[in-house]
């Protein structure tokens, strides 16, 4: 691991068009649906998640709070398979993505001014604890992921383009989606069980390899994402051929 991350660059999160923009965009990043790539602006091409943000960021370069609690508190899946069409097809799911999005918007304007800034003013620098960032997002529907991935990648993003000190980095961990799931079973770290046991097992077993190797959870979750996703022998296959427990078709979290 450490010679991977000597010379691993995590991503810069500059896609991001804006605080508001990133925290819906996080709100609607799984599975996508999308069968092809495509070019966005004459870069790529892109797929999947880097596509939904590619599209999303345009969509708030050509028409500046588009992706705000304001613009988005009555949004409906036309408006979504709007957004995200690429080509002749667009994201999966656009009435699930629209409702999360209603359910956001919502809640911003109820509890933080309908504002994401507002939001991370009011956890004081703050990722865990009592009302914390992590806490506060959980208050959202897209945000209850029992493990977090969702908010831990918003927090990412937020700390990446500074828009947030974290106060309390140990309360960083990785996200144990179904590429850092393979890669542990795979290597050993963890072993055989249900979908949660192998998730929380995942969780902890990574949280040793950040502690023993120096490297910051949210760097390595990076690292191992990233080139895990292509190469599932990146740490090693000494538990054979084994792969991630099958991923919950109801879940709007992985």
């Amino acid at each position: 691991m450490r010679e991977l991350a000597a010379t691993y660059s995590p991503p810069s999160f500059d896609e991001a068009p804006g605080l508001d923009a990133a925290l819906f965009l996080t709100a609607i990043d799984h599975r996508t649906g999308y069968r092809g790539s495509y070019e966005i602006g004459g870069e790529g091409p892109f797929e999947g998640s880097a596509l939904l943000w590619r599209l999303g960021a345009g969509a708030e370069s050509r028409d500046p709070g588009r992706l705000s609690a304001a613009r988005l508190r009555d949004v409906d899946a036309e408006t979504v398979e709007r957004i995200f069409r690429a080509g002749d097809e667009t994201v999966a799911g656009a009435a699930g993505r629209a409702e999360l999005w209603r359910d956001l918007a919502a809640g911003l304007e109820r509890s933080y001014d309908g504002s994401a800034r507002a939001l991370l003013a009011a956890c004081e620098h703050r990722l865990g604890g009592p009302r914390g960032l992590l806490e506060r997002l959980a208050e959202f529907e897209a945000f209850t992921d029992p493990l977090q991935k969702k908010a831990f990648l918003f927090a990412k993003i937020a700390e990446r383009r500074d828009w947030l000190e974290v106060a309390d980095p140990e309360c960083w961990e990785v996200c144990a989606d179904n590429v850092l799931m393979r890669l542990a079973l795979r290597s050993g770290l963890v072993e055989q069980g249900s979908r949660d046991e192998v998730r929380t097992a995942t969780r902890a077993a990574f949280g040793r390899v950040a502690r023993e190797t120096g490297v910051k959870p949210p760097v390595l979750d990076d690292l191992l994402w990233e080139l895990g996703r292509d190469d599932p022998d990146l740490l090693g296959s000494a538990a054979g051929d084994l792969r991630e427990p099958a991923r919950d078709p109801e879940s709007h979290w992985y």
